[in-house]
């Protein structure tokens, strides 16, 4: 590869990406930063360059328009995965506000919903059938290939993917959302990319602008908030300001948690104004409020700018032969914006006032807003966390609040002279006193300008903005019988790149099997790498003081070369090597301590639907009844025959309870333990018939719902061959405890290996399988039941398995006398509008489920409660208006559950967006969650 020529940075954003450039060049820091002016579409034909590039996509119907409409400067080379015709750019943003169901919006916030699978064709998320879907990390990659042909259509001789390009990413991305961020980077041909938080950049650019003035104007400004507030997401990070011998130094000394509220939520607030003039209390579907939403945004910019109308038309297009009879506007007021914009999202609220965490409305197109949509909290929240250290680097002593004197803006929802007013009033009453709120003319490219002001001090040409880790990370070591420790990693303060060895603690691990460490985080300043914290268990360290992180985990590779004795296990001794990267993570290694190029990287285990009440190890110290509970399960499925009488194998269950008390219990890391003692005699299973049911009963339970602990993904591998083996005593018994077994794990499952399942049971599920008597006596000697109940909980099939699984049993439910409860129940799991695990984008339609209410509302729920239950789940609200049913039958729904003798629970999860209670759960999931483990929708 060539040498660069060019600096680039690009703001690929939520709403607008943009591009900003300079000549790598001497003197470095002299050269001009400017903007890359983006080729595109603004009509049919019509090419346009502007310094925005709208961050939308739009699919046209194959017959929309010509291959000439759709024409570039460039011969359009897709992305891998994409499809071919796919518009970018202003015009696909103003087709969606005439087109339904036909627009990608929000990318970027997509690529960090970890409630869908973000490599899934799941975009637009409101689109029509006949609409092709691309991925998240699709549809972000799109735009950096678009960019990356219309820089090199004017650049030829230097192309994007041979210059040093940095991309910018919210603070508070997770390690998920960076990684898909880098993900569509290399698809769309870049692969030597560097990330920037945000914020950062932001700093970066004003930093550009005043280097001949910065210490001056910071002098008496020693704690700045940033505040940036993009499309779709919050991001908060303070910078603390320090002079010495006229030398500035900035540091970023804290980030804000991910908060997905922004622009969008502002342009929604403004759709749901409208959309009740529209249509009175009915609620428009997801593809109309999507064109309405393009309408809103534009009004909000106009009646928030310095020249405001008093009021603008939003205007509802029809769609199909009524695009021009169906036509319909209202008008939005200055005066009404004003209020939303301030009231609803800027609000004078006190510093000592805290997000309402209860969920809003504010929940659409399937994206996890927060639940209170007021900025002002947040950043008190935000504050709130970061006391000590902003007293620290203010300066101040005491307890009184601190407060950022400076404070620096960005993002669109600043283009407002109105809202960058409230916002600066807001933070002078916290403070009491006057704040400085440093300039930024340019909100909507100052993140793009600032990634190459990075790219600059990389080099050495600009202040580098430092302060490294902002808080110190720390490894728990649980201790039997002992107080714990906690050994520290990585201080706080360490630059980039910096490798730190903890070369004096080593670790013995067995190659070939799941480690996972469990670490903590302060942001004090005076512990170094090496230092042994005790501060007693980990539920007694001070909240104030540390605080826990998801599990780091790896599997180390063996050597499949190096020959070893029965029962005996390869093992490797290892130093811990970690260092922060670019982006402000933590990286994690174990380096071989007689090899330093054998190394394994450790990632954290982010499961976004599961979270453990219970931050201990795995691996934490038995009690002696576990551990007593652990040796009668060795012993009754030991590799000794002799050592395992028939008396043992059935009192187990029994014997187990008496240790560790009923099974309903348990926590989840004793499960988990049982289900590893289970796992090392799973060869034993087959022994005898008690041997084998006890084994899928028991280890079952332990192992549900399939995941849940950092390393049970490890143990779902080592599971799946055991699928392949099937049973060895064929009984109906014993096979409704081989589905129920599956149907307990399945949440660990993939989506191939829960079409394996289906595939294999189908042929007992099918309708026509009971009108022969041998078929229908077959399917009974299989457990059918529990086989019904097993295919409705395989939750990663496509929805047209679903839809077809769901028909099967509607039709059986109200015409068979046999399992009618295990139908309807098989019914609410499959068309539920909320999964339990799966991905959002796999639940079976709206359209679909509306079709098949009728029938359920001709039941007599009195007579068949589950009728009612599967009715509940079917309509379950969830603020997103692509799942939820319409307002007309949900009014009817809530009567009959009401008339019906059900739970009132049952009329609040369908009238309101909420959690299902333990016993509704339970009833859902098949069996009660192990203590410990919350699913989280």
């Amino acid at each position: 590869m060539s040498k660069p020529r060019y600096l680039v940075g690009i703001d690929l954003g939520t709403t607008n990406t943009v591009v900003a450039f300079c000549e790598l060049s001497e003197p470095l820091n002299q050269q001009p930063i400017e903007l890359f002016a983006i080729d595109q579409l603004k009509g049919p034909g019509e090419v346009v360059r502007k310094p925005l590039l709208p961050s939308f996509r739009y699919h046209p119907a194959p017959t929309q328009f010509s291959a000439a409409d759709m024409t570039l400067p460039w011969e359009n080379q897709v992305v891998e995965g994409d499809i071919p015709h796919a518009i970018i750019g202003e015009w696909a943003r103003d087709l969606g506000a005439r087109s339904e169901g036909r627009q990608v919006s929000s990318a970027k916030s997509w690529l960090s919903h970890t409630g869908v699978d973000r490599t899934q064709e799941i975009l637009p998320w409101a689109g029509a059938q006949d609409v092709e879907k691309v991925s998240p990390i699709i549809a972000s990659a799109s735009y950096l290939n678009h960019i990356r042909q219309s820089w090199n259509h004017r650049h030829p001789s230097h192309p994007l993917e041979e210059q040093d390009v940095v991309v910018t990413v919210p603070a508070s991305f997770d390690e998920s959302a960076r990684k898909y961020t880098l993900e569509a980077a290399t698809l769309a041909g870049l692969h030597n990319i560097a990330l920037l938080e945000e914020p950062q950049a932001v700093c970066y650019d004003w930093y550009a602008r005043h280097q001949a003035s910065a210490a001056e104007e910071l002098a008496e400004i020693p704690l700045i908030l940033v505040c940036d507030i993009g499309g779709g997401t919050t991001d908060l990070s303070l910078i603390s300001a320090a002079t010495t011998s006229e030398q500035l130094a900035l540091n970023r000394i804290g980030v804000g948690d991910h908060l997905m509220l922004g622009g969008d939520n502002l342009d929604l607030a403004l759709a749901h104004l409208a959309e009740s003039r529209f249509k009175g209390s009915n609620a428009l579907n997801a593809t109309a409020l999507t064109k309405l939403i393009q309408q809103t945004r534009q009004a909000k910019e106009q009646l928030l700018s310095s020249q405001a109308p008093d009021e603008v038309k939003v205007t509802l297009l029809g769609s199909g032969s009524k695009l021009l009879g169906g036509t319909r506007s209202v008008a939005i007021t200055k005066q009404e914006v004003h209020q939303i914009a301030l009231e609803g999202f800027f609000p004078l609220s006190l510093l000592t006032d805290t997000p309402d965490q209860r969920r809003s409305a504010m929940v659409e197109f399937g994206l996890p807003y927060v639940a209170d949509p007021a900025v002002s909290k947040h950043i008190a929240q935000f504050l709130a966390q970061h006391q000590a250290i902003a007293r620290q680097a203010a300066g101040q002593d005491g307890d009184a609040p601190c407060v950022p004197v400076g404070l620096l803006l960005n993002g669109g929802a600043f283009n407002s002279d109105l809202i960058t007013g409230r916002i600066t009033q807001l933070l002078e009453n916290w403070r009491g006193a006057p704040i400085t709120l440093l300039d930024n003319p340019h909100p909507d490219w100052s993140v793009a300008l600032g990634a190459v002001a990075y790219g600059k001090a990389r080099r050495g040409a600009q202040l580098k903005i430092g302060g490294g880790s902002p808080r110190s990370y720390f490894l728990h070591l649980p201790e039997k019988n002992k107080r714990s420790k906690a050994l520290c990693l990585l201080a706080k303060g360490t630059e980039e790149g910096q490798e730190i060895r903890l070369s004096s603690r080593r670790f013995s691990l067995t190659l070939g099997e799941p480690v996972r460490f469990m670490l903590l985080t302060s942001p004090y300043d005076e512990l170094a790498p090496g230092t042994t914290i005790r501060n007693g268990l980990l539920s007694d360290i001070d909240p104030e003081k540390f605080a826990a992180l998801p599990p780091y985990v790896t599997t180390l590779a063996g050597d499949d070369n190096v020959e070893l004795a029965a029962n005996q296990k390869q093992r490797v001794e290892v130093i811990l090597a970690s260092q922060l990267t670019e982006v402000g993570t933590l990286q994690l290694e174990c380096v071989n301590g007689n090899d330093d190029s054998q190394r394994w990287t450790l990632e954290f285990d982010v499961r976004a639907q599961t979270q453990s009440t219970d931050d201990t190890s795995e691996a934490s110290s038995q009690s002696k009844p576990l551990s007593t509970a652990l040796e009668l399960i060795s012993k009754a499925y030991s590799g000794n025959k002799n050592s395992a009488d028939s008396a043992t194998i059935k009192t187990l269950t029994k014997s187990l309870e008496k240790k560790l008390g009923k099974r309903d219990q348990w926590d989840f890391d004793t499960l988990r333990q049982l289900y590893d003692a289970f796992a090392l005699g799973k060869k034993r299973r087959r022994r005898s018939v008690q041997h084998e049911q006890t084994w899928l009963r028991l280890a079952g339970y332990a192992m549900r719902p399939g995941f849940g602990a950092p390393t049970d993904a490890w143990r779902m591998e080592q599971l799946w061959p055991i699928y392949q083996q099937g049973i060895q005593f064929s009984s109906h018994a014993t096979w409704s405890d081989w589905w129920t077994f599956w149907r307990r794990v399945g949440g660990g499952l993939n989506q191939e290996q829960q079409e394996t399942i289906l595939a294999d049971i189908a042929k007992y599920l099918h309708p026509g399988s009971a009108r022969a008597a041998k078929n229908q006596q077959e399917s009974h000697d299989r457990g059918y039941e529990a086989m019904v109940r097993l295919a409705a909980s395989l939750e990663h099939l496509h929805s047209d398995d679903k839809v077809l699984l769901a028909t099967w049993f509607l039709k059986k439910a109200t015409s068979q006398t046999d399992f009618v409860s295990a139908h309807w129940w098989a019914l609410g799991r499959l068309a539920s509008r909320v999964p339990f695990y799966g991905s959002a984008h796999n639940v079976v339609s709206r359209e679909q489920v509306q079709q098949w209410l009728p029938k359920l509302l001709s039941e007599d729920w009195n007579a068949e409660p589950m009728a009612g239950f599967a009715t509940m789940m079917m309509c379950r609200k969830t603020g997103d208006r692509t799942r939820d049913i319409s307002d007309d039958l949900r009014a009817t729904v809530i009567d009959k559950l009401r008339s019906s003798k059900v739970p009132d629970s049952w009329v609040g999860l369908v009238a309101e967006v909420t959690q299902l209670s333990e016993s509704e759960s339970k009833r859902a999931f098949g069996d009660a969650l192990p203590n410990g483990l919350i699913l989280i929708n």
